[in-house]
């Protein structure tokens, strides 16, 4: 069933996200403003992994002020203007932990709160990362650290990455076996 839109107005706007009232009708019921969070860019993130034995799975340890909590997660963010999706996971991985993939396999493109916001996710599994050197973006990480992905599994059923972009990122590549 879709839903009628009558219209929609902004409360808020800055070039990271805008609140806005929107006036629908559901079928059959009655027409009410409903609020939508709109994301002016998609963000991407990547899973980096090496299957070399002292390596595995790159996370990046970061408070997040909002909710007030730590947690591991990958490295992630918004996709600039001009770029692709590709080119942001890339520079992402970079700036946050210091590692470039070699090569970058997609792994899904979804929305994350698709109840309340028009926000998009493009994932990718870099594999066959090198250093480039230190992290760029200083202000991401509090550590960074390898971990083999028994030792992912287990954190994630531990409660220590609760993070939906890494917890869909991580899942996906276990469930379809992408970790050697």
């Amino acid at each position: 069933m879709r839903w009628t839109v009558h219209g929609e107005r902004a409360v808020y706007s800055s070039p990271w996200v805008s609140v806005h009232l929107v006036d629908v009708e559901p079928p059959g019921g009655a027409r009410f403003e409903h609020h939508a969070i709109r994301m002016p860019a998609a963000a991407a993130g990547t899973v980096l992994y090496d299957p070399a034995p002292d390596r595995g799975i790159l996370l990046l340890y970061r408070h997040r002020f909002i909710g007030d909590f730590w947690g591991w997660e990958i490295p992630a963010g918004r996709i600039e203007a001009g770029e692709t999706p590709e080119e942001a996971a890339r520079r992402e991985a970079v700036e946050e932990v210091g590692w470039e993939p070699g090569s970058l396999q997609p792994l899904t493109d979804y929305h994350h709160s698709s109840g309340s916001s028009d926000g998009r996710f493009v994932l990718y599994l870099g594999r066959d990362p090198r250093s480039v050197g230190p992290p760029t973006d200083l202000t991401e990480a509090e550590r960074i650290a390898w971990f083999r992905p028994d030792e992912v599994r287990a954190m994630i059923a531990g409660g220590e990455i609760t993070d939906g972009l890494a917890l869909t990122a991580l899942l996906w590549c276990f469930a379809f076996g992408l970790f050697d």
